[in-house]
């Protein structure tokens, strides 16, 4: 952030400000799990580690504004339109979504690799993918008829692509195979449908310090749930069937693996 020099200040300031604020930092620290299972070195995948965080944060301070989720607290403080207003809050979710891009693409890598990263990231960000997940989360507010293969489609694309394009990008820093870029796939789209489960049982059973944003808030807005749909014990039970299989996806890469297993029981176990 200091080499934006000339980035208004409080632009600047505003971007900081949810970027450095903490967090659970999982889909950078993917990025980097994937490339080292992949064989390559992580430290040149950190570009790529650090656009995918940009881009989270940015959907976090958007998704926090009044016009969509209207949260007060995020990552244990006040959101960032509650600190800078919401019009600075829009421009500093933009000014992370563009540095993101910026960032990776200036990184020290083969070109081909990254364009496929840009492609991948823009496609998992987009309207296909996290944006238009959010759209279909919003219109599924309230709705009483819809099934569990519709609430995980809404989460494959609102929550398990970016996760997803975090190992993918990972494995392309390391120039990994179809096999491995498969199987990573795979893991993600495993990953990404356990951390949404997850959430929904931490809204409705999780404590707002642990979780550092308010809890229990999928009901009053009338979201659709794993909980409602399936009852929290049989979202416990998906949730861990999940786990289960995205450990068998990795089990090929052995040792190198171990660190991503690792983080698929933390995502199990997490309390916030």
């Amino acid at each position: 952030m200091e080499q934006v020099a000339d980035c208004p200040p409080r632009l600047r300031e505003a971007m900081a400000y949810s970027l450095l604020a903490g967090g659970k930092r999982l889909r950078p620290v993917l990025v980097l799990l994937a490339c080292d299972a992949c064989g390559g070195d992580w430290k040149h995948a950190m570009p790529a580690a650090c656009a995918m965080e940009m881009i989270h944060t940015y959907s976090l301070v958007h998704d926090d504004l009044p016009a969509m989720d209207d949260d007060d607290l995020r990552r244990g403080r006040p959101t960032n339109h509650v600190v800078f207003g919401e019009a600075q809050a829009i421009l500093a979710g933009d000014g992370l979504l563009t540095l993101a891009f910026e960032v990776l693409a200036k990184a020290a890598v083969p070109a081909e690799v990254t364009v496929a990263c840009c492609a991948d990231l823009a496609n998992a960000a987009g309207w296909v993918g996290m944006v238009g997940g959010q759209v279909a989360d919003l219109e599924a507010e309230g709705a009483t008829e819809l099934a569990l293969q519709d609430l995980e489609a809404i989460h494959r694309r609102k929550t398990g692509r970016l996760l997803n394009s975090s190992l993918t990008m990972g494995a392309r820093v390391a120039q990994a195979d179809a096999d491995r870029l498969k199987r990573l796939s795979e893991y993600g789209r495993c990953l990404g449908l356990a951390f949404q489960i997850t959430d929904d049982l931490l809204d409705v059973r999780g404590d707002a310090e642990a979780m550092g944003k308010a809890v229990r808030k999928d009901a009053t807005h009338g979201k659709l749930t794993y909980p409602a749909l399936l009852g929290e014990e049989a979202s416990l039970q998906k949730a861990r069937d999940l786990i289960a299989e995205a450990s068998d996806w990795i089990k090929p890469f052995g040792e190198r693996g171990r660190h991503l297993d690792a983080m698929a029981r933390f995502v199990l176990e997490r309390d916030h």
